[in-house]
């Protein structure tokens, strides 16, 4: 069996679905950006969150803004929150698997920080937890979803960011996700350096 007209269309759909896109989520990307950007700016934190895949793009950009991105810079206060498995683990069998976000959110979180909730259905219910919590403490919110958004979409409050892209397959959906991670990181550094040479 040849695959690789299979393997050929992946390609050839992503990057339509990309293309598609750029236009609908640029504005949004940026705004999302310039909020993360005045966070720090302020001294405050960003926490991200996310389940399988999802939590995956969590720790990369928390990596990305704690290490570097594209160019050296001092580190930037940010922190995966599906890291840590003693805590997740803890909290899954005393409390609820749907509260291991919104737990170290009400631990970590101050009035300032921002909370990035990564769902691809925007049904995640630890995620809309996390989101709930992120409200309690006076978090801005930016919420990476597709499929319409879902529950996460209908929390978010005027001040919270909706990165929706416009699909309804996962993987494509998760594809535009760290696409849009890569754009974040970009921004901010070009916001806090200027321009690249």
């Amino acid at each position: 069996m040849d695959l690789t007209p299979r393997i050929r269309q992946h390609f050839h759909d992503s990057a339509q679905l990309k293309r598609d896109s750029a236009d609908v989520l640029a504005p949004a990307i940026a705004q999302a950006s310039a909020s993360i950007t005045d966070c720090l700016l302020a001294d405050g934190k960003v926490l991200a969150c996310g389940n399988g895949g999802s939590a995956s793009d969590a720790q990369h950009f928390a990596a990305e803004l704690v290490g570097r991105f594209e160019r050296e810079r001092p580190e930037l206060p940010a922190l995966s929150l599906a890291t840590d498995t003693s805590l997740l683990t803890a909290v899954a069998n005393d409390y609820a698997f749907e509260q291991v976000f919104a737990k170290q959110v009400r631990a970590l979180g101050a009035s300032g920080d921002v909370l990035l909730a990564i769902s691809t259905s925007g049904n995640s219910a630890n995620v809309v937890a996390a989101i709930v919590a992120a409200h309690d403490r006076g978090m801005r919110i930016v919420a990476l979803t597709g499929k319409g958004g879902g529950e996460v979409g209908r929390i978010l409050q005027e001040r919270d960011v909706h990165i929706c892209v416009p699909h309804e397959r996962t993987a494509r959906i998760q594809e535009v996700h760290l696409l849009t991670i890569h754009c974040l990181c970009d921004a901010i550094d070009n916001t806090l350096l200027g321009e690249d040479s």
